[in-house]
């Protein structure tokens, strides 16, 4: 009989000789790989050179790396810098053992892109629309992440799809419970889902572009964010009841409702498809071909003038 929960990871590190792999590290190494390409496929179909954003991902993604850890050493202060912390300071380089924030990583990330983006003299929200669907697809394989780790669950449940989690890693006062609310996978489904959203929904049929498709992928996150916020049990400050990170997240939230707002109403449409190289191919063959043509026409009738006279 199958058993009615998600079993965790008997290991979340697997060794290749003396060499660990660990299943954190490589599921965030596969989001942001195919969020890489599915955004450079994009681009390049809006007529852009694939140079240039190549070299504003490769230092984007870099940028995002360090700000998911920033924010994340800066809600989990008191673990390393506290009275009485748990870990010593240095561990806060530890990045295999977990510990991105997405928000530093929204906020570095997209950052960055902006200055990239004044250097190369291209329209940051042209390129923000590209990467957002892309990015929320990175973000939902990137949750694979919290499974290997069995770390940042949901509260106690008993439903079918409880996640177990092992007695050495179950949050201070829950050890009385084995299955947990499986809150990696729920953000998992809603991002996929929320990837479908902008790319078949929002961009196809409504035509959002110039920013609008960036703006609406900041909402979506936030509101499946906040959701997942209220199920979550590991420690951290609150205030007025709610968890920090659902602060954070509500803030993220009004600035994106913001932003569609102004940009519905300031930059309607859709994001112009620039003319690529393969478009300006075949006018200009037409014109060498219509070039060759009318050479050819003229010694004909040079040559017909020439053999009259003769005759």
């Amino acid at each position: 009989m199958l058993p009615l929960f998600i079993p965790s990871p008997a290991h979340g590190v697997a060794y290749l000789g003396p060499i660990p792999i660990r299943g954190y590290a490589m599921s965030i190494l596969a989001g942001i790989i195919a969020a890489f390409f599915l955004a450079l496929h994009r681009w390049r179909k809006l007529g852009e050179a694939g140079e240039r954003f190549e070299n504003i991902a490769l230092v984007a993604i870099v940028a995002g790396i360090v700000g998911a850890r920033v924010y994340w050493v800066v809600i989990e202060w008191n673990r390393y810098f506290g009275t009485g912390h748990t870990e010593p300071w240095y561990h806060i380089f530890y990045t295999w053992e977990g510990g991105l924030g997405i928000w530093g990583a929204i906020l570095f990330g997209f950052g960055t892109a902006w200055l990239m983006c004044r250097h190369y003299r291209v329209p940051f929200l042209r390129l923000a629309d590209v990467v957002a669907p892309a990015f929320l697809m990175a973000q939902a394989v990137g949750r694979l992440g919290n499974y290997w780790n069995q770390e940042l669950y949901g509260r106690p449940t008993t439903l079918p799809w409880g996640l177990e989690i092992d007695l050495a890693h179950r949050v201070a006062g829950f050890e009385q419970y084995a299955t947990f609310h499986p809150t990696f996978l729920y953000e998992m489904i809603w991002n996929l889902l929320g990837v479908a959203v902008l790319l078949f929904v929002l961009e196809k049929k409504l035509h959002f572009g110039r920013g609008k498709l960036f703006a609406s992928y900041i909402i979506w996150y936030a509101t499946g964010r906040f959701c997942v916020e209220l199920l979550r049990i590991d420690p951290v400050d609150s205030y007025f009841g709610l968890r920090v990170n659902a602060w954070y997240t509500l803030v993220g939230w009004l600035f994106g409702v913001v932003l569609l707002i102004v940009l519905i109403k300031r930059r309607p449409g859709a994001n112009e498809v620039k003319p690529s190289a393969a478009n300006h191919t075949e006018p200009a063959l037409e014109a060498v071909d219509d070039a060759k043509t009318d050479i050819d026409h003229t010694a004909s009738d040079q040559k017909n003038e020439t053999e009259e006279p003769a005759a």
